[in-house]
């Protein structure tokens, strides 16, 4: 996924097994490897080099803000990656991801929206977009209407 370069700025220093289960918001300010459960939200420290990385046996249950992601595991929430988000063969996401820099394998399957994020986006991630009530009055009138 991350080629080697970025991978030796991104140390891994903390790793939740595939045998634990974590239920609550996570915090983290260095490489983080997940191959078990979270049901929470989590959020990197906004430096350039933090990593979170999702593995196949891995699952997210909450919103992730992180700078750069790995993900060949599922995710149910919405996602904002500051520079970099690769999406593995087996991933799966559940929800919208925001992101700089996109890399996508084949077989990757993502149930959400795509959003491409610019300096002017980037302030207002977490307002929800809002939804227009469809009026009636512009409605042709006729036969079943």
């Amino acid at each position: 996924m991350l080629d080697r370069k970025a991978r030796k700025n991104s140390a891994v220093s903390t790793i939740i097994g595939a045998g634990t289960r974590v239920i609550g918001d996570v915090t983290f300010n260095s490489g983080l490897h997940v191959d078990g459960y979270i049901k929470g939200d989590m959020k990197a420290t906004q430096h350039e080099d933090v990593i979170l990385s999702i593995s196949e046996r891995g699952s997210v249950e909450g919103s992730i803000e992180t700078p750069q992601l790995e993900i060949n595991g599922t995710v149910k929430g919405d996602i904002r990656v500051t520079e970099k988000v690769e999406l593995g063969p087996k991933a799966r996401v559940i929800g919208n991801i925001q992101y700089k820099l996109i890399e996508m394998s084949f077989g990757a399957e993502i149930t959400g929206k795509l959003i491409y994020e610019t300096d002017s986006t980037r302030n207002h991630i977490s307002e929800k977009p809002q939804i227009a009530p469809v009026s009636t009055l512009n409605r042709p009138k006729g036969k079943g209407a």
